[in-house]
């Protein structure tokens, strides 16, 4: 369980039996541990499940449109999306499709593939769309005038700049499909964990992280609030989820309901030059 002492205990003996997940990062830190908890729940329930790997570049529009693709012409449902790969504190990159890198692969790429893949999600209703984001989106600010950090970047800045989006992004998707559509949708904060994600801290903060263990969730423990969004029956949808319980407190800079619904069309246009294109 996660080390913080005001953590719900929680446990599922769902039946996962016939479901279908996509968890994205699966190879390293939380998605990994996320991907193995679901894959020994549906083997432990499934008799000849199968756990398939698929190349996914979220810093590249034409390999997440591909996956998207590939995805549409091997399986018939989709229950659980569960974005989950980022980048974090990096020096000044871009993507393949010129996106600052931290923007691009932690919200424009989740973006596009969750708008690629809502039919199918829609298709397979009771499905479930999780967004992992983190606390640190409550420092952010979104500069509509410069999302690509062209006029100053900072790697902390740009970072927050990245999550902040997920939590908007949760609200406006779930306002948009509530009532049409039993596709739910979830924001969660894995808290800060000992991952892979720190190698472009500071040594001395990647010294900090790895010593002080009794502070640091480890991987599986990360996976913990985002396994219970994937799972918990009648969650309510389009809420921000950290230690198994709603922080909409936490979300003060998402509760602004004209910027979740300026994040929506802007990331569409993004990706409608893409098509286009």
């Amino acid at each position: 369980l996660p080390k913080d002492l005001f953590s719900k205990s929680w446990s599922s003996d769902i039946q996962l039996d016939g479901k279908t997940a996509i968890v994205t990062g699966a190879n390293t830190g939380i998605g990994k541990e996320t991907a193995k908890d679901l894959a020994n729940d549906i083997s432990r329930d499934v008799e000849n499940a199968v756990v398939v790997v698929r190349k996914l570049d979220l810093a590249d529009t034409q390999s997440i449109y591909e996956f998207a693709e590939l995805i549409y012409n091997t399986e018939k449902s989709l229950h659980f999306l569960i974005n989950n790969a980022g980048v974090a504190i990096c020096p000044y990159s871009t993507t393949a499709d010129s996106f600052e890198t931290q923007f691009g692969v932690n919200h424009l790429g989740h973006f596009f593939l969750t708008f690629l893949l809502m039919d199918l999600l829609k298709h397979s209703v009771p499905s479930r769309v999780i967004n992992v984001s983190s606390l640190a989106h409550s420092m952010g600010k979104i500069h509509f005038e410069d999302l690509n950090s062209e006029k100053g970047y900072h790697p902390v800045k740009g970072y927050v700049q990245s999550k902040l989006p997920n939590i908007l992004f949760t609200r406006e998707l779930a306002t948009r499909v509530e009532g049409k559509s039993k596709v739910s949708v979830y924001a969660v904060d894995p808290d800060l964990v000992k991952t892979d994600i720190i190698r472009h801290l500071k040594k001395s903060l990647q010294l900090f992280v790895k010593t002080r263990g009794f502070l640091i969730q480890t991987p599986a423990e990360g996976a913990y609030t985002t396994l219970y969004c994937a799972l918990t029956p009648d969650l309510p949808t389009g809420i921000y989820y950290r230690f198994v319980t709603t922080n909409t407190a936490d979300a003060s800079r998402a509760h602004k309901i004209t910027t979740s619904a300026a994040i929506f069309p802007i990331s569409s246009i993004v990706h409608m030059l893409f098509i286009l294109h």
